[in-house]
Order: C-alpha cells, then structure tokens, then sequence
C-alpha cells in the first residue's frame, strides 16, 4: 500500500527535483499547505499573506523506501537553520517545515530533528516545524516537474 508524505523547504521546483530521483517515489506534486485561503494561487503565496508554505507532496511505496529515507532527502536538501527562507528566496512560504500524516511519522520527523540537532552539523538551532498535515493544494501545472521540463537538475544551490 502507497503512502504520502510532505515537505516545504524552499522553492518547491528543487524540493521536487530532489524526491523525484528517489527509488521507491511513485509520484510528486508541488503545491501549497499549512494556510489560510482555499484553493491559492501562486502569486498569493507569494504575497506571504496566505499563511502557506511551498510543499512537495510525494507519493511513495514503503515497502523500496522508508518515511526515515525521505526524511534524510529533506535534511540534505536545503538549509534547517534558516528561518522563512532559503537562500536568496525571503518569505514564510519557503519556511522548513515536515508536515505529517499520522503519529508514526511525527515520531519519525521528530526524532530525526533531535539527532540532527544532537550532531553538531548546524551552529544555529534547527528551526524546521513539525505540523500535521493540513489540505495539499496542488499548484498551477506550470509549477509541476519545472525543473525537470527545462532540463534543469537544480535552481540555486
């Protein structure tokens, strides 16, 4: 049986870049979460007055990957410690955050927050949330495998 999991980390393009390439991924969306307006649009969120965060929502088998494996993706793939954004990219809708689906993954996301933040890779603390799962809403199909489309493999890092 499929599972779902979802992560905002940045710009959304890259984020999905990075699961995609997982074994064990069946699917990606990019989209938006944890706000307050139905149905968004992309120059809402980026208005940073909607509350949403960009999200990938992955779809994956857990019987090729595990919800730990997709959580190590997320950690190597952008900046924990950066608080609303990353990089160049300003605005709560880059903010860190796991978002979970049941009481096993929160256990999961939050206890690889702990022993990231117990290795010392990081001199600033961890400012990655950990929220349940709110509504995905998918964003405009422009949006969806951007990079991929453009023969991209990364945006800005």
């Amino acid at each position: 049986m499929n599972a779902k999991a979802m992560f905002g980390a940045g710009c959304f393009w890259g984020v999905e870049a990075a699961f995609r390439k997982i074994p064990g991924v069946l699917a990606t969306a990019v989209g938006y979460s944890g706000g307050h307006v139905a149905n968004p649009t992309y120059r809402q969120v980026c208005s940073d007055s909607t509350g949403h965060a960009e999200v990938v929502e992955v779809e994956y088998d857990p019987a090729r990957v595990s919800y730990e494996q997709l959580l190590a993706v997320f950690w190597e793939n952008h900046d924990p410690t950066q608080l609303n954004r990353q990089g160049p990219d300003i605005g709560s809708q880059y903010r860190s955050v796991i978002f979970y689906y049941d009481e096993a993954q929160k256990a999961a996301a939050e206890a690889s927050k702990a022993a990231l933040e117990a290795s010392g890779r990081y001199r600033r603390p961890i400012v990655t949330a950990i929220e349940p799962a709110g509504t995905f809403w998918r964003a405009e199909e422009y949006h969806q495998q951007y990079l991929e489309k453009r023969g991209l493999t990364t945006c800005h890092r």
